[in-house]
């Protein structure tokens, strides 16, 4: 049986959309095991675009959708028009368009919302009981989504990110960046990425295995 995994992404590039390196070990992670990813972006501006090479917001504007098409190496489905009834399970890299485009939680925390299609999709998925994996700060949209239901998810080890996780409900689980954080009730897994890693070899530890888990459970 192939495992049909909704890849979420929300741009591409670390600073205005999906973390490049970790996208792309969660890529290979998944083609590894034969996984058939279905790449997925919301259909919209992102919050701003940064020039990676200074650190800066630009003027102008890009889309979600057509940032993440370089990411995935063509077309990737609009949000809006996938539903949880197509995929076995989800799985959400980071960077910091997941904390401004996919929510706002870089500006307001545990405070802040969630985009509509992001939330819709992701409680179809929560609904009819399949996986959801996220690394980095993706995991802070599930905490704001479900924390209510006190779920358990991880940043890393950050006491700072601990206590904003905690204001959703949600448990957080102190996490070195080669482990994982495996909410067996909720269905979840996340681990740290670069929220502790200092280079691209300390993620693909904690991205393997999550991936792995991901598939495993997906079964």
């Amino acid at each position: 049986m192939t495992i049909k995994v909704g890849f979420i992404l929300s741009g591409a590039g670390v600073f205005d959309g999906a973390e490049l390196h970790e996208s792309v070990l969660c890529l290979l992670a998944l083609d590894r095991e034969d996984a058939d990813v279905v790449f997925i972006a919301p259909d919209k501006d992102q919050f701003h675009v940064v020039n990676h090479q200074t650190g800066t917001p630009e003027e102008g504007a890009r889309s979600v959708l057509v940032e993440a098409a370089r990411l995935a190496r063509g077309p990737v489905r609009p949000m809006a028009e996938v539903s949880a009834d197509e995929l076995d399970a989800v799985l959400m890299p980071g960077g910091f368009g997941a904390a401004k485009n996919l929510c706002t939680w870089a500006f307001d925390g545990a405070a802040g919302e969630v985009d509509a299609e992001v939330t819709r999709l992701l409680s179809e998925v929560h609904e009819q009981g399949k996986w959801i994996a996220a690394c980095c700060i993706a995991p802070a949209i599930l905490a704001k989504l479900f924390g209510s239901k006190g779920v358990k998810v991880t940043l890393g080890t950050g006491e700072d990110d601990a206590a904003e996780i905690g204001k959703t409900g949600a448990h957080h689980e102190a996490c070195s960046v080669d482990n994982l954080c495996i909410d067996e009730t909720h269905r979840f897994i996340t681990t740290p990425a670069y929220m502790e890693a200092t280079r691209i070899r300390d993620l693909e530890p904690g991205i393997s295995k999550m991936v792995s888990q991901l598939l495993s459970r997906a079964t």
